[in-house]
């Protein structure tokens, strides 16, 4: 999911031409120099300085519609790859404003407009620019009038800058053949697998041995670090019992969702259009007999996208067809009907029934529903004189409780939430909680956050176990059959490397399968792509990077098998410079990434001569701290 999150942040089109709100972010490059400082700002480039809220901003709306295209929440982290990555082409944005400044650039008001005008979400009802649309989307999204159009106008001269140098850049014919033919090269191997016990036989290893293989595997063969943390929470469940609610308000919600529970029946419907009774009632009697609907419609000359009316309520349908349509029973045909100027048959092809709940039936649910709302909206009151009453000079444990909060402590839990005897801790299965824990600065009292569902939550790190290697003791089993595999990992290369360079003197695996008691197996052809369980794409890369008859040797994707590959042949395909998909598809693709790489390497110039300088801290209040 991470690796598809990625790949969508680096679209050509959002790496550059950020159009306000219809855009997408891209990554160009890494962060130049990360500090903290009292500044407010998340960077500065040069002498200009990125704003947290405009940088808050875009992250919100970036991160709600890639949570929309994904289908689902994004969790923390990927929340913060994200981020970074909308950090980065804000900055070289920036820096591409300082070059488009010193060439003189400009967009002229006639230009913006124009641009504006253009943008779908800002279309009205007649399919044209509304400005009272404009403003209503704008504000959604969180940008005043002036806001938006300066970051228009900035887009537009970016845009041209950019276009500036890269129209006319194509590669030369030799160049895009030799690309072509890399791309579609294909190979052929044959392959013998070793046997485990190509290895030989693993000595069992001394104290000395196992001692030193913990030592340099620290993380393996550690106990995890611990944090002591004290939290606070507070959440909609823990107010509602504060909170009165009168049938009034119930009825006011009950009309306000009246569309949820009043839902009328519908029917799917085909139909058919008669120029008078006399054809109508003639089909009719034809279905009958034991035609089908389709097949009058088919006598007709009308396809089934003909006759599908779509799903209908009675009132969609009216006086005339409606009564008729909602009498028959699923798979039922209506007798003629008058309609407009002919006359039609009606075909129900799928009955949804309707909803009908009264306000007695819903009350209960209602009443529960208003009263989680009323008191999700009391939680900010209850954070407030919480924080009045920190600065009043109590700690967080003494403040919560005054407030109502419920207070806990944990004494030991690790990043995957559990103690040190392995149980589960007290802590919320909220996603955002042990990152908080794991990034708070031992004895700070950090500021609330929230998280799902309303909840608000404070905590302090009162203090850190770190991670300390564990007793060979107590791992000896794990250690040594860690250690063993390692052994016998290294062995298994070293002896498909050996063979390797015998199938390469004797252009045949022949004499080594018989060694090793096994077969010869064909690969069939190979991408530069096809990367498998048996090829990975490092034994892939070597494959199609060493001669034809000549040897290369590597493990299978699970590492644990080694096999010997021998290349037996090697074909490039004929350039179809005439067909369209090589001069359209091909072709068209390698231009536009030719001009991707004059625009990195642009911004990437951009940024070195403005230098940048990031404020991590602030970065990581708007994203969440860690990274990918």
């Amino acid at each position: 999911m991470l690796q598809k999150m990625r790949s969508f942040a680096r679209s050509w089109i959002s790496g550059i031409f950020l159009v306000g709100l219809a855009a997408t972010f891209g990554l160009w490059g890494i962060a130049d120099v990360f500090q903290g400082s009292a500044d407010t700002s998340v960077a500065t480039v040069g002498n200009v300085k990125i704003a947290a809220g405009e940088f808050q901003r875009d992250f919100t709306n970036v991160r709600d519609r890639a949570a929309q295209q994904s289908g689902g929440q994004l969790t923390p982290e990927m929340a913060r790859v994200l981020g970074q990555q909308i950090l980065q082409n804000t900055i070289d944005k920036t820096a591409l404003d300082q070059v488009v400044a010193s060439k003189g650039l400009i967009a002229s008001d006639e230009q913006v407009r124009a641009n504006i005008q253009q943008v779908g979400a800002f279309k009205g009802p007649l399919g044209s620019f509304d400005r009272a649309t404009f403003l209503e989307v704008l504000q959604r999204a969180g940008y005043s009038e002036d806001s938006y159009i300066a970051e228009t106008r900035g887009d537009i001269m970016r845009n041209e800058l950019v276009s500036t140098i890269v129209n006319g850049i194509q590669p030369s014919p030799d160049y895009a053949a030799t690309i072509f033919l890399y791309l579609n090269e294909r190979r052929a191997v044959q392959y013998v697998t070793l046997p485990e016990s190509a290895a030989g036989t693993i000595p069992a290893p001394n104290d000395a041995t196992l001692s030193a293989y913990i030592n340099s595997h620290p993380a393996q063969f550690s106990t995890p670090e611990y944090r002591d943390v004290t939290y606070a929470s507070i959440g909609p469940d823990d107010l509602m019992n504060q909170v009165q609610v009168s049938d009034t308000q119930l009825r006011e919600q009950y009309e306000l969702k009246k569309d949820t529970y009043q839902i009328p029946e519908k029917r799917d419907i085909e139909q058919i259009s008669f120029p008078d009774q006399a054809s109508a009632k003639a089909a009719r009697a034809q279905i009958d007999t034991g035609k089908s609907f389709a097949d009058i419609a088919a006598a007709r000359g009308l396809k089934p996208s003909d006759i599908n009316q779509g799903t209908a309520t009675l009132a969609d349908l009216g006086p005339d067809r409606g009564p008729a349509a909602f009498a028959v029973q699923p798979n039922g045909v209506t007798q003629p009907v008058k309609f407009i100027a002919g006359w039609v048959l009606i075909h129900v092809t799928k009955i949804t029934p309707g909803v009908n709940k009264t306000f007695d039936d819903v009350k209960a649910s209602l009443r529960q529903d208003v009263q989680k709302q009323l008191a999700t909206s009391k939680i900010s009151d209850v954070v407030n004189a919480f924080e009045d009453a920190r600065a009043g000079g109590d700690t967080l444990a003494d403040a919560a409780k005054k407030v109502g909060m419920h207070v806990v402590h944990v004494a030991a839990v690790d990043q995957n939430g559990l103690t040190p005897d392995g149980t589960k801790a007290q802590i919320p299965a909220e996603p955002e909680f042990l990152p908080q824990v794991f990034k708070a600065e031992p004895g700070d009292e950090g500021d609330p956050f929230g998280a799902s569902d309303n909840l608000e939550f404070v905590l302090k790190v009162n203090g850190v176990t770190p991670p300390k290697l564990k007793p060979l003791d107590s791992i000896r089993a794990e250690v040594t059959a860690a250690w063993t595999a390692q052994e016998r990992a290294k062995r298994l290369a070293d002896k498909a490397k050996q063979l390797a360079a015998q199938a390469t003197a004797a252009h045949s695996l022949s004499a080594i399968a018989a060694t090793l008691s096994t077969t010869v197996q064909s690969s069939g052809p190979l991408s530069r792509e096809s990367a498998t369980e048996v090829f990975p794409k490092a034994l892939i890369d070597d494959i199609f990077l060493t001669p034809a008859a000549t040897a290369v040797s590597g493990p299978t994707a699970k590492g644990d098998v080694y096999i010997v590959a021998l290349v037996t042949g090697v074909a490039h395909p004929q350039i179809p410079v005439g067909a369209p998909e090589y001069q359209q598809q091909f072709l068209g693709k390698l231009n536009e990434d030719s001009q991707k790489d004059v625009v990195y390497s642009l911004a990437q110039a951009a940024r070195k001569k403005a230098t940048v300088t990031i404020n991590q801290k602030q970065v990581d209040q708007v994203i969440g701290g860690g990274g990918s």
